[in-house]
């Protein structure tokens, strides 16, 4: 008989067997259909909020750096860091000046304003005061007009771009170019607006205004400190910079070498790997969980199997007797086990994609449902279905005929 020719006998087999106790079948399934879809959901959600963070974290540039007071990942003394001195507009001069590995450098005050224009107005917009070169440092590209030019910086001429929400709230996405409007009760004349950028963890993107740093310092009398932005053209280039950067700032500082550096320099890094160290621990908890759930169902199939070997002692030396051979058996029980998991694991499947699906859509995520993880859900019950129905297949085998066929 041929491989195929005997894998159907079996497949015949199992689900006769399967049919004659439904009710016992169906509830044997059951823990492996809760662990597979478990996994199924955990390992979605897994991959849709990795790539949303990812996604997210993007948006800060994998070939950009951030000098700022206070670092992104505050690991020591927040004290200390608080009593830093500021980082100035002076110390990006010198920084421009003495730094060579960066393409483009930007510095950056920020705060929140109000805007208006005629009888509409709009409170708390994110306001960034930059030069020119912030249109590369942040990917501040425009959709209508154009960004700030270096000359206008420099004389601090009163214009701006604005965001996608600023030009709907105050224009309706009407004709904005060369409309006036105020900022902080100054005006300014609008030469561009910006590409629709969305959230950032929550916070609405287009619901900003840029405008020349030159301009901002005389308009809402910032005293805070600000944060450099440089950019390299290759990502492999950011340790170079990095070191640049920190060598030139503790000469600005007059630090000695034994001394710790009073500025942080950050990067899109620092805040993927918080995430991953934050949310390993966290992943392989849950992974647990539902681990537990399909060893608990795998232990139920052991048992149910056992208990059918048991009730099937006469049949099993019926066959022994007209010539079945022990592997006969072994795989005869064996298959069994293999289908009653699979018919969970696939249940648990199309369930477990459905709830995350739903489950993603509801927090707003976009499910991202691979193959892989179809795989590994199916491949976790097939292991347990195997697993489990060894032992009693193996014990079935090994049943004397003929104490089998006296069983009562």
């Amino acid at each position: 008989m041929s491989l195929g020719a005997h894998l159907m006998e079996h497949a015949r087999f199992s689900y006769h067997a399967l049919m004659a106790n439904k009710v016992r079948s169906f509830l044997t399934t059951l823990g492996i259909f809760m662990g597979v879809t478990a996994i199924i959901v955990i390992f979605t959600a897994i991959q849709s909020l990795n790539n949303y963070v990812e996604g997210e974290f993007s948006n800060l540039g994998s070939a950009t750096l951030y000098l700022s007071k206070y670092s992104w990942v505050q690991t020591g003394d927040y004290w200390e860091m608080r009593n830093r001195p500021e980082i100035t507009l002076d110390d990006y001069k010198e920084l421009k000046e003495d730094v060579h590995g960066y393409q483009w450098i930007s510095p950056s005050l920020e705060a929140m304003r109000t805007l208006e224009y005629r009888n509409k107005s709009l409170e708390d917009v994110y306001t960034v005061g930059c030069n020119s070169q912030y249109v590369y440092t942040n990917n501040a590209e425009t959709e209508f007009g154009r960004f700030f030019t270096g000359m206008e910086v420099y004389r601090a001429h009163p214009v701006c771009v604005i965001g996608q929400n600023v030009w709907k709230e105050l224009f309706d996405k009407g004709d904005a170019l060369g409309k006036r409007i105020k900022i902080n009760g100054f005006p300014h004349r609008i030469i561009g607006i910006l590409e629709e950028k969305g959230n950032f963890f929550g916070f609405n993107m287009d619901n900003q205004v840029i405008i020349p740093y030159t301009t901002f310092r005389s308009i809402s009398f910032h005293r805070r400190g600000i944060t450099v932005i440089f950019r390299v053209a290759d990502p492999n280039q950011m340790d170079d910079l990095r070191e640049e950067i920190r060598g030139v700032m503790r000469r600005i500082r007059k630090l000695s070498p034994g001394e710790k550096d009073n500025f942080s320099i950050n990067q899109q890094d620092m805040l993927t790997d918080l995430y991953k160290k934050i949310t390993g621990t966290s992943y392989l908890v849950i992974f647990i969980i539902g681990a537990i759930s399909l060893v608990v169902g795998g232990i139920g199939i052991m048992n149910i199997m056992l208990v059918s070997v048991t009730e099937r002692t006469k049949e099993i030396g019926i066959r022994k007797a007209v010539g079945a051979s022990r592997r006969n058996i072994l795989m005869q029980f064996l298959s069994e086990s293999v289908t009653i998991s699979s018919v969970g694991g696939i249940i648990g499947m199309v369930v477990g994609v459905l709830i995350a699906h739903y489950l993603l859509r509801f927090i707003k995520l976009d499910a991202s449902i691979s193959v892989l993880t179809v795989v590994i859900g199916y491949g976790f019950s097939a292991m347990v279905g195997i697993l489990s129905g060894m032992y009693p297949a193996y014990k079935a085998a090994r049943l004397n005929p003929i104490d089998a066929l006296r069983y009562e």
